[in-house]
């Protein structure tokens, strides 16, 4: 008994020791996302006084963005979450102070002259990088550190998504495919909300579309099962070009200064042939897909996801500064809004399953995503939600837009994969062992079939 009492006295004390951290660190990470979303916000009033569309500053933008993380902060490069990722497998959490500052200050100016980047990623980068200063500052253990730093990430998601549980759970979804740390779970849940409430109090706005329909179709599941598979490939696709658009900008031998202005400069001549709505954020577009409302969608083209994956591929590759998750969205809800158009119905549910499903599959997130679809669009979605990521999530295959993160599951028994250091390293046998297992099956079911 008196055993009994010290395990759960010593599970208490620890208990209490994390709801106070991670409370704490949560309301000052939301403190400051509030700000670097303010500054974003005031940036974007800031274009009506242009005589010009500020996309034309991208040229300068993405130079003056490659400037700053050169010269300041090098840890600061890339879209945010990845580098976040790599700070907690190989440097135990350590991040660099400046990281907050220049990422900041870069993702503003990108955003601001139309670069296609999101504000998560960074929002995460600055929450993880504020729980390190904080831990270097409390001379935190390296095992406490780490924890702190997953509990930014957390924080900085929940407070930008505006959606405290799959913010906090993407947190660590995202670290580890296969493997959620329980041991994290409480301390990120609680530096979601306090993060997410501390926004809201400071005047974040956020906005959730709640949709109402028939709570079970067996055909619309079909429907959605088959658009699973569509999600799949989109998300392939992302992370394919994103990868690809990154290797051939930096194999181009010249200065890097000078590849970022030519960068900038193809696409605003680009946008001139196939449309300006591919710069920034996109947030505009992807709130006129939620409303089955045929005059508000009508100037949006088909190859919509097309186009932003490529925008958003050669602003990153040429050293733009900004996070994939929104460019995602924009994919995820447009191929969505394709896909709907194909099958000849419920439009503004099919955008919904692709804002959140090609995100399950780029990231590896699907508990996130899905339950991102029911704190965004309502309960109803729920089911259809489940099965679109999942399917997403595995069609995808053993890649994502993070290379850092670490391969500890194989998504179909029929691949005999040696895990590496991470997702990139992770070696996939397709020879014949692989084809065996697959021949044996096609074997077993035409028996079946025959009986």
């Amino acid at each position: 008994m008196k055993k009994h009492l010290l395990e759960q006295s010593v599970i208490f004390f620890s208990v209490l020791k994390w709801v106070l951290l991670s409370s704490t660190v949560g309301a000052i990470i939301g403190a400051i996302v509030t700000f670097f979303l303010n500054t974003i916000h005031q940036s974007e009033n800031l274009k009506e006084f242009l005589p010009f569309p500020s996309y034309f500053l991208l040229p300068f933008g993405l130079v003056i963005t490659v400037y700053l993380i050169k010269t300041y902060a090098p840890s600061a490069s890339g879209h945010g979450t990845e580098k976040i990722i790599e700070a907690v497998h190989k440097n135990e959490g350590k991040i660099d102070f400046a990281v907050i500052p220049i990422k900041l200050v870069a993702t503003v100016i990108t955003i601001f002259t139309g670069g296609s980047v999101g504000k998560e990623g960074p929002g995460a980068q600055i929450g993880a990088g504020a729980a390190s200063f904080i831990s270097k500052l409390a001379k935190f253990s390296a095992r406490d550190r780490k924890k702190l730093v997953i509990c930014g990430i957390s924080a900085g998601f929940a407070s930008v998504f505006g959606t405290p549980i799959s913010g906090a759970i993407f947190g660590i979804e995202v670290l580890i495919v296969g493997i959620i740390m329980y041991d994290v779970l409480l301390p990120s849940f609680i530096a979601g909300f306090a993060a997410f409430t501390t926004a809201k109090l400071l005047g974040v706005h956020y906005t959730y579309y709640y949709m109402e329909f028939l709570p079970f179709e067996i055909t619309l599941i079909l429907k959605v099962a088959l658009a699973g598979l569509f999600f799949g490939l989109v998300s392939y696709m992302f992370i394919t070009v994103l990868k690809q658009t990154e290797l051939k900008i930096k194999a181009i031998k010249l200065n890097p200064y000078l590849k970022a202005f030519i960068a900038g400069i193809f696409l605003v001549v680009l946008s001139f042939f196939i449309g300006d709505q591919f710069f920034g954020l996109g947030l505009d577009t992807i709130a006129k897909l939620f409303f089955s409302n045929p005059e508000l969608i009508e100037d949006i083209p088909w190859y919509s996801f097309i186009a932003k994956t490529f925008y958003t591929s050669i602003t990153l590759g040429a050293g733009g500064s900004g996070g994939v998750i929104t460019p995602l969205f924009y994919v995820g809800a447009t191929s969505g809004h394709f896909f709907g158009s194909l099958v000849g119905e419920h439009l503004a549910l099919f955008a919904a399953l692709g804002f959140t499903s090609v995100l399950a599959g780029a990231t590896n997130a699907p508990i996130a995503a899905t339950i991102m679809a029911v704190e965004l669009f309502g309960i109803d979605i729920a089911h259809y939600a489940a099965i679109s990521a999942v399917i997403t999530f595995l069609i995808t295959g053993h890649r994502s837009v993070f290379p850092s993160q670490i391969l500890k599951f194989s998504k179909s028994d029929m691949l005999n994969i040696d895990f590496g250091n991470n997702i990139e390293e992770s070696k996939i046998d397709l020879s014949i062992k692989s084809r065996t297992k697959v021949e044996d099956f096609k074997k077993r079911f035409k028996w079946s079939a025959k009986r």
